[in-house]
């Protein structure tokens, strides 16, 4: 029951880098195609939060009575604050066709260094400049 009630969420990003410290072992050259501006955009439900909240407190507080009240009221306050406000991310596709090819893409979280048109050379280290 719980489960179908909108919540608050929490999103985590978690990156490793693995390969050859010392320098490329391969090139692949290509073309940058398409430059894609994305924006993501997240806004708060502080009724919903509420709501849940509310529905927590109650059953962590006893399900009946008084400590049931004050455990609605609390829950709805902590649900209503946590699950309000807004965001705004923008970041950057970056496709490119390769001379064998295939096409990739690439994601930045800033503004790309590339511009459809330009020559680019892959390597285990990233996309560069060619």
């Amino acid at each position: 029951m719980i489960a179908a009630l909108p919540a608050c969420a929490t999103e985590t990003t978690a990156y490793s880098d693995w390969g050859e410290a010392e320098g490329p072992a391969w090139v692949r050259y290509g073309t940058v195609t398409t430059v894609r501006e994305v924006v993501q955009h997240r806004e708060g439900n502080p009724a919903g939060g509420a709501i849940a909240g509310a529905i927590i407190g109650g059953i962590l507080g006893g399900g009946r009575g008084p400590g049931a009240l004050f455990g609605m009221a609390g829950g709805a306050a902590i649900g209503a604050a946590a699950s309000s406000g807004s965001s705004t991310r923008v970041s950057y596709e970056v496709w490119v066709r390769f001379q064998d090819g295939g096409y990739q893409r690439f994601w930045y979280p800033g503004y790309p260094p590339f511009r459809p048109g330009d020559p680019v050379a892959l390597t285990p280290r990233g996309l560069y400049h060619a």
